[in-house]
Parts: structure tokens; C-alpha cells; sequence
């Protein structure tokens, strides 16, 4: 199971079975039966309810984790969302999203907790510090906020994608 963007929406996707060229995939709640060839790097084939669809797959990145998609006239911006990528966008101090809360994409332990519920931040501020992979994260906002709730203390250790802080 990866992680995708595609066009800034996110959505979980798997490889559920794979037999030659015949692929299912699950992307969110939908699956999907294809008969998928590349016929030269960079294009992909596929078949799908009787309909044949080409689609041109162009790496933004040397890493190949983000692409420009093109089919016909459409084009969609696709980009492979990994636990690396995850902590780089929240190390660049991107942590909130706009939601409603913070978390961290892989499992540490809170270093220091530097607000309180009912706190008002202003954007930039940060508001926990994380310790993953033997590094410390400053988690910010990027808006102004009301802290609503703390869900963790300091020392704690948690576990990926679990929410740290909500905002009111």
C-alpha cells in the first residue's frame, strides 16, 4: 500500500493482485480490474471495461516521486507520498495543513510541548518539537490558531500519522 497526491488530493492505493499484465488495484474505497502494458518507459496502457487509455507519465524529480500525467487533453500532477516525504514537507515547517490538528508522518517522541489549550498561536509559531530518526522536528503552524487540545505529554512516544495537537 502507497500514498498518492493527485492534483492535491490524497488517496491510499494497492496492488491487491498482479498476474502477468492483469492487475487489480484498490484506490480508496474503489476497485479497479486493468490489463496495464508499458509500451515505452514513460507510457502506460491500460485496459480497463473494454476501453484502451494511454497515459504519459513525466518525472518532475530526479527522485521519480512527483509527475505531470498527461492523457489527451487532461493532465493531472501526481506525487508518490512516502514517510521520507512526509517528515522533508514537515521539517520545511509545512506541519499544518489547515485542519484540524498536527501530526507527525512517522513514530518518535515528544522532545517539548510549547503550548497549552486555549493558547493563541500566531502562524509560524511552533507549537511541539518531535524526535524521529535521531533528528528534531519543530512542527508549526501556518495560520493563526486557538490550541483546543493537547493529546500527548512530553516523553511520550507515538506512532505515525497520530494526531498531536487539535485547533479549534
Amino acid at each position: 500500500m502507497f500514498e498518492v497526491s493527485i492534483n492535491n488530493n490524497e488517496y491510499k492505493i494497492e496492488i491487491v493482485k498482479k498476474e502477468g499484465s492483469k492487475v487489480t488495484v484498490s484506490i480508496g474505497d474503489r476497485i479497479y480490474d486493468l490489463d496495464v502494458i508499458e509500451p515505452e518507459p514513460g507510457v502506460y496502457s491500460y485496459l480497463y471495461k473494454g476501453k484502451s487509455l494511454e497515459y504519459n507519465f513525466f518525472a518532475k524529480e530526479k527522485d521519480n516521486k512527483q509527475y505531470e500525467v498527461v492523457s489527451g487533453d487532461k493532465h493531472w500532477d501526481v506525487e508518490i507520498i512516502d514517510a521520507q516525504r512526509r517528515y522533508r514537507k514537515n521539517r520545511a515547517g509545512d506541519s499544518d495543513d489547515g485542519g484540524n490538528f498536527i501530526s507527525t508522518p512517522m513514530p518518535g517522541k515528544v522532545v517539548k510541548i510549547l503550548v497549552q489549550p486555549g493558547d493563541e498561536v500566531a502562524a509560524g509559531t511552533t507549537v511541539i518539537i518531535i524526535s524521529a530518526m535521531k533528528m528534531e522536528s519543530e512542527y508549526k503552524v501556518l495560520a493563526d490558531r486557538i490550541i483546543k487540545e493537547v493529546l500527548v505529554n512530553e516523553g511520550d512516544n507515538i506512532d505515525g500519522d497520530q494526531p498531536l495537537i487539535t485547533f479549534e
